[in-house]
Parts: structure tokens; C-alpha cells; sequence
């Protein structure tokens, strides 16, 4: 049965992204960050909404949390960092991009 309900499938969409969101320890990531591909989001931003918008190509949107400081690649400090203290993140894959959220 098609759905005819933008809602309805922007809704799904979410729960797909939600559904492949996971924990996983920072020194797994290492070398997608040796690749460019993580991106950090900020605490304040719901890391399923960021995936979401990235899955849709909304360029408006992460362009304006890219501005804001609230969307970045994750700095050569900041790998370290979390390397160092063996740091958990949330990640979820959005291809080619890991993003990834501090707890």
C-alpha cells in the first residue's frame, strides 16, 4: 500500500533512524575518523533529527547547525580526547557520514 502521507513517511523514516542508533565506543569509530567521515553533534541537538535531516539531504538545515557550532567534523583534539578517556558515543551511520554525540 503506497503512502500518500508525508507525515506519515517522514515519521518512519525517524524510526528507522532511531532504530540504528547504538553506543558504541569511540576507539571503534577511529577509522572513519581517519577517513573524514564523523561528525560531531552537539548535546543540545537530537542526534535522530540530525540523521533524519541528513538522510533528506536538507542542506538548509545542517548548513544552519553547521553556522551555529552545533554540527562540525570531529576535531584531531577531540579524537584524542575521547580515545584517551576509552569515551562511549551514540552513533548512527547516514552514508557516507558516522554521526556521532558525546553522552
Amino acid at each position: 500500500m503506497p503512502m500518500n502521507n508525508p507525515q506519515q513517511s517522514a515519521d518512519l523514516s525517524t524510526a528507522k533512524v532511531n532504530l540504528e542508533t547504538s553506543t558504541i565506543a569511540w576507539s571503534e569509530l577511529m577509522r572513519f575518523f581517519a577517513g573524514g567521515l564523523t561528525v560531531m553533534v552537539a548535546k543540545d541537538l537530537d542526534l535522530v533529527e540530525v540523521a533524519t535531516q541528513f538522510s533528506k539531504d536538507n542542506k538548509d538545515q545542517v548548513e544552519q547547525w553547521m553556522l551555529a557550532n552545533k554540527i562540525s567534523k570531529v576535531s584531531d583534539k577531540q579524537a584524542q580526547d575521547w580515545l584517551d578517556s576509552d569515551t562511549l558515543v551514540w552513533s548512527v551511520v547516514v552514508k557516507p557520514w558516522i554521526l556521532v554525540q558525546a553522552f
